[in-house]
């Protein structure tokens, strides 16, 4: 059985690894045209579906950038939220057990995102394979948060013991 110590140093560090990736997911968001460009190329050499995708989408940003730049306020505002939730996480580094609850609104989170991608990518008409590329930051997001939320339950056990 772990010690207290190694408990709490597993969860600091699945913690900060989601931290720090869910706000660079968020970062990205915003120079959303320029990053497209870029995959342009990288793409072009991949599966001509991908490419295709990616010079499809990277054209309709393009467009409503130059046309309609008030549009880009909405990925402004979900990179906004990703940093926000981001620092929700700061309560569980500093005490896991009182705010385990902030642990499960994540995991619940993260598989809500695959109904999410799942119903509104086929309404939007995005192509399959990307409705999974977007459930996998569910299901990625979701392993170091149940890491999170195993150890916290042993620590509060552990924890429970020593107190008594």
């Amino acid at each position: 059985m772990k010690t207290e110590q190694a408990l709490r140093k597993s969860i600091r560090k699945w913690l900060i690894f989601f931290i720090v990736l869910l706000v660079l997911s968020g970062i990205t968001a915003f120079p959303i045209e320029t990053e497209l460009s870029l995959l342009v190329g990288i793409t072009e050499n991949g599966p001509a579906n991908l490419h295709e995708w990616v010079k499809y989408v990277y054209a309709a940003i393009k467009e409503t950038n130059k046309n309609y730049p008030f549009m880009a306020y909405g990925t402004d505002w979900l990179a906004f939220a990703h940093i926000v939730i981001a620092v929700a996480f700061i309560g569980p580094l500093k005490d896991p057990v009182r705010n385990i609850w902030i642990i499960q609104f994540g995991m619940i989170a993260c598989m809500m995102v695959i109904p999410l991608a799942l119903i509104c990518g086929s309404i939007r008409n995005i192509p399959f394979f990307w409705q999974l590329i977007d459930c996998s930051f569910g299901v990625f997001g979701l392993i170091p948060l149940y890491l999170c939320y195993r150890n916290i339950l042993k620590l509060e056990q552990l924890t429970h013991i020593k107190k008594k």
